[in-house]
């Protein structure tokens, strides 16, 4: 921000992760902090992530390094709440398929070299470092076991930090309806939502999601934007031995609180279609699809039934990479867009918060920042 004056009030678009982390965050930082969300809270995609805590595989050093702080500050918080059933860090297994695409090999040389806590283990090896798998299901080429991965249920994780906000004097705003920031001579003054509604305020976040995109855009700014639509599918509980995230060529899956699992796949998004009037079209051959692939690589092979799935927007950038910190060109707009919500969830709004409140820009998130849209739009 222009002033290095800390902000008195500051409104957060966006009941998921990344608002209600920087909320919090803002609260302890004693900011008069107003949290407006469209709907209920987590009712968007961090109400449908699979929430795997990782840096697996290959990325940029940058988003490693900003990977790795959003798992430490979960490590952080599981030694704050030691009992919490939402919270997990029971590694992440993975394997590829068996074709010319397979990276097993690749990928731990990778990892391994990064200091990444990586294990190759073949099929018949799996079993001894981590329970719950159909060791049949895994490829020739075996599969890389990381122990220090995670998950997290991140509905369960935004009521905590709602609770903390609540006590620190945070006011939320649900089921507003669409807001969009009121943006006046270069600066964010405000946010309006559906019903007309003004709330003033010294900087605005927005953090809506899939609709970050065309909101920035109303106020003459761009943002790349890859948005697919995703779903998560959760299924009832039952007694079965797994613990690792597994995400294997045609099925992920996490333990789910309640003992049950949550899975998603490239290939079931892509059977879901949009209707006319916007709702979305999900097949039940590809829920059954689904619990399928997943009984498949799990241990017994279990009869698996739908709970309740989720489908929506899956926020990604047009790049791949997230977007965190102030538009370029109207001071006190901050805004918080990225796929790697659940792993980057409480570093991004430790970031943001402090950004906003003190002016300075951090550099972990030198490589993330808005402005590197404009400048290819240019």
């Amino acid at each position: 921000m222009n002033a290095s004056i800390k902000p008195s009030k500051v409104v957060v678009i966006g009941g998921g992760i990344f608002g209600v982390s920087t909320a919090v965050h803002l609260a302890r930082f004693g900011v008069r902090t107003v949290l407006v969300n469209n709907g209920p809270l987590a009712n968007g995609a961090s109400g449908r992530s699979l929430a795997w805590l990782n840096s697996a595989r290959k990325r940029s050093d940058a988003y490693h390094r900003l990977r790795l702080a959003g798992i430490d500050r979960y490590r952080t918080l599981a030694v704050r709440y030691p009992d919490i059933p939402w919270l997990r860090f029971d590694g992440g297994l993975t394997w590829d398929a068996d074709d010319a695409a397979n990276e097993i090999a690749e990928i731990f040389g990778y990892e391994r070299d990064l200091g990444y806590h990586a294990q190759w283990l073949a099929p018949e090896g799996i079993a001894a470092a981590t329970p719950g798998v159909d060791a049949s299901a895994v490829t020739p080429q075996g599969a890389i076991f990381n122990p220090g991965e995670g998950w997290v249920d991140l509905p369960s994780l935004i009521g905590t930090l709602v609770e903390e906000f609540r006590t620190l004097g945070g006011e939320i705003v649900t089921d507003a309806g669409r807001a969009t920031v009121d943006v006046e001579s270069g600066r964010a003054r405000g946010v309006i939502t559906a019903d007309g509604m003004r709330r003033d305020a010294d900087a605005v976040l927005l953090a809506a999601g899939g609709e970050v995109p065309a909101i920035v855009a109303e106020a003459g700014q761009h943002i790349g934007d890859a948005t697919p639509v995703a779903l998560l599918v959760r299924t009832k509980p039952i007694r079965h031995p797994l613990k690792a995230v597994l995400n294997t060529p045609r099925v992920a899956i996490r333990p789910t609180p309640n003992g049950g699992f949550a899975l998603d796949a490239a290939w079931s998004e892509e059977e879901v279609s949009v209707k006319p009037d916007g709702s979305y079209d999900v097949r039940q051959s590809t829920l059954e699809g689904l619990l399928r692939e997943a009984s498949r690589v799990l241990e017994g092979n279990p009869v698996l039934e739908v709970e309740d799935y989720g489908v929506g927007p899956k926020p990604i950038p047009g790049d791949g990479e997230p977007v965190f910190g102030e538009l370029p060109s109207i001071s006190g707009y901050f805004v918080a867009f990225s796929h790697s919500g659940a792993t980057l969830g409480l570093i991004a709004g430790e970031l943001l918060a402090d950004e906003i409140v003190t002016g300075r820009r951090h550099p972990l998130l030198a490589d993330f920042r808005p402005e590197r849209f404009s400048a290819s739009r240019r």
